[in-house]
């Protein structure tokens, strides 16, 4: 493991990688604690603050180039935002079921398996965590991330989500 290819890295790339495991540190405390106080709500506002600078930043990011300067990982990000601000509609309705089901999902799909496109072989974070055994690393993330999803699911869905 090596740190060099972040701190090496653009500007952008290094903001994208603070904000994005700063929500991957933040993620038991806001979405998995039972309790819902003050210590939720703040972390859930540092949590929410993050994740949209990890989507926002996501956009000068270009390494992979299929539709102009964008890839299908930004669509995820296009989700994420839009699921943010859609969660925070909800929790201001006082619909607490909804806005978490919408979270959890977001938190699956853009920090679960964005994460896990930026674990490929060939990859800067790859590279930062695995060095030469990029393969193994990767084949070893993999299979940890399937059997999670074995053993958890996939988040509900969003068809799934209560709108009362």
């Amino acid at each position: 493991m090596t740190l060099t290819p972040i701190l090496t890295a653009t500007p952008e790339i290094q903001i994208h990688v603070i904000a994005a495991l700063l929500t991957l540190a933040l993620l038991p405390l806001t979405l998995f604690r039972k309790k819902r106080d003050r210590v939720h709500k703040v972390s859930g506002y540092i949590w929410i603050t993050a994740m949209m600078v990890t989507a926002f930043s996501s956009f000068w990011i270009n390494g992979i180039r299929l539709v102009g300067p964008f890839s299908p990982i930004h669509a995820l990000s296009v989700l994420t935002i839009v699921n943010v601000v859609w969660a925070l509609v909800e929790v201001r309705r006082r619909r607490i079921r909804t806005h978490e089901q919408i979270l959890k999902t977001t938190a699956f799909w853009s920090l679960g398996v964005a994460g896990l496109f930026t674990l490929l072989p060939g990859r800067m974070m790859n590279h930062a965590l695995f060095g030469d055994a990029s393969v193994a690393g990767f084949a070893a993330a993999f299979t940890i991330a399937t059997i999670l999803v074995a053993r958890y699911g996939f988040p509900r869905g969003y068809r799934d989500i209560a709108t009362r």
